[in-house]
């Protein structure tokens, strides 16, 4: 979709015009239609609060203008993205062009940029495997001109035009399906889409993996005829050097439990439990398009859980890459397993001060919160504070959970140095606990679990049912808040 800002509304099209929270009246009072647009509001209801919307076709000579309101609340960002999704949701499917007229509610630089960026954000799909799709559900709208735009907004537009593109990344990788989406063909297809952005790109496959001792992701991996992979997006906007933060993500692009086999029902939404890896290159390729002055990179570790008869089974002992054993009692935690190598590989090659990883981890992260915040756990207050400072700022909110020692006794093994799963209870604690294990002495850490956010079945704002692209913004603003100033 093309966006652009300009001094007026000229673009022909639906007139999009923002009404603050009691403002009705100042907005359309002595406005051409004004009869029509009241009448509109009234019957919708509408009174400007954030993502309403009230629609009139009013006359204008031998033609009509299709004019759409569109609540912006109390003028908040959030609120103002929720417009701009509105209006996407809206006008997408039965619209070619836009104009929206900011003036009539003044946002902050930051808001009217937030309101063009969510336009986008909502306007994305993916119907590359709709070959019958009707012409009336096809996506239209092609260009949406913000118009009365604050000094500054189509700067601040352009850092959220790298996140959309990172969001895009994101959700198409989330949404493809698992036979083409596997291991290697998620890093030929990011490595091409990254083309040209300046990131260096490693890619270990399993030979080199076995090399480094890297049993625990391997373990997993062994049960499938797609081979593992581990991809690095390295970033250096600050010039040569280690990277002051290692980004983590799991990329288990389909998980059948493996011989812990998951239920039928539901396994098909396993395509999405490489969500994590998604978010971590969306985040790389956000930060590298807008030129982030920050060295960072991104590590995503690459398998497929399958219940082969080469695959690993409950009981057996792994031998990460840290040296550290571990006794599998469910090879459905094994997300966790592929973590471990990962953590404990970039802290040997790049040696970063902070951490965070982002998982699809475990179901009872679902239960807990639901679908409104991902999970959080952390062993430093202050890094805890950041992300969930991030959180409320970008919308990908979090909500902290404990770490303590009585927590990580519950995965100790009585034959290996630990196991890969505790009781039921706490079940996503002890899985952090698992992580946290793999963390040298001295790095801040978080790890995420994000599996209640990656995939959604009703739309939100900035996104329609589906992939989501959680983490993208999240990552991005705790990058741009803590590592660029």
């Amino acid at each position: 979709m093309k966006i652009e800002f300009a001094a007026v509304p000229s673009t022909p099209g639906a007139l999009v015009l923002p009404v603050a929270k009691g403002a009705l009246h100042a907005v359309i009072g002595g406005r051409k239609g004004e009869a029509a647009l009241f009448a509109s509001a009234t019957a919708a209801k509408f009174e400007g609060e954030a993502g309403g919307l009230a629609e009139a076709f009013v006359a204008d000579g031998d033609s009509v203008q299709r004019t759409l309101l569109v609540g912006v609340g109390d003028n908040a960002d959030a609120d103002w993205e929720k417009a701009g999704g509105a209006v996407a949701a809206r006008l997408l499917t039965n619209a070619k062009a836009a104009a929206a007229d900011l003036s009539t509610a003044s946002p902050s630089p930051a808001a009217a940029a937030r309101f063009a960026a969510a336009i986008a954000q909502r306007a994305w799909r993916i119907d590359t495997y709709r070959t019958k799709l009707p012409e009336k559900q096809k996506p239209q709208l092609a260009e949406v001109t913000i118009a009365g735009a604050p000094d500054g907004a189509d700067k601040t537009w352009k850092d959220q035009d790298a996140v959309t593109a990172g969001l895009d990344l994101t959700r198409t990788l989330v949404s493809e399906p698992p036979n083409i989406v596997y291991p290697a063909s998620f890093v030929d297809r990011v490595t091409a889409d990254l083309e040209g952005l300046g990131l260096e790109i490693t890619v270990l496959g399993p030979k080199e993996m076995g090399e480094l001792g890297m049993g625990a992701l391997l373990g997993v991996a062994q049960g499938s005829t797609r081979e593992g992979r581990l991809l690095a997006l390295k970033w250096s906007g600050k010039g040569a050097g280690d990277p002051d933060l290692a980004l983590v993500g799991k990329g288990v692009t389909f998980d059948t439990g493996g011989i812990s086999l998951k239920p039928g029902a539901g396994m098909e939404d396993m395509k999405w439990d490489m969500g994590g890896a998604g978010a971590v290159v969306g985040a790389m390729k956000a930060l590298a398009t807008r030129k982030a002055r920050a060295n960072v990179i991104g590590v995503c570790g690459l398998v497929e859980n399958m219940p082969d008869g080469n695959a690993i089974r409950p009981g057996d002992i792994l031998t990460s890459m840290s040296g550290q054993t571990i006794e599998v009692l469910n090879t459905d935690a094994e997300g966790r397993l592929v973590l471990c190598d990962c953590v404990t590989w970039v802290q040997k090659t790049h040696r970063p001060k902070t951490i965070v990883d982002l998982a699809t981890l475990t179901g009872a992260m679902i239960i807990a919160l639901g679908n409104e915040h991902a999970g959080l756990f952390s062993n430093d207050d202050g890094l805890a504070d950041q992300l969930l400072a991030a959180g409320k700022a970008s919308g990908d909110l979090l909500w902290r959970f404990p770490l303590s020692d009585t927590y990580n006794k519950l995965i100790d093994s009585p034959i290996a140095d630990m196991k890969n799963v505790g009781p039921r209870g706490a079940g996503s604690i002890t899985a952090a606990q698992f992580i946290g294990r793999f963390v040298d002495a001295g790095v801040k850490w978080a790890h995420l679990d994000i599996a209640g956010m990656v995939w959604a079945d009703k739309p939100g704002a900035t996104y329609d049912k589906g992939a989501t692209g959680y983490g993208v913004r999240l990552l991005d603003r705790f990058v741009a808040d803590n590592f660029e100033k």
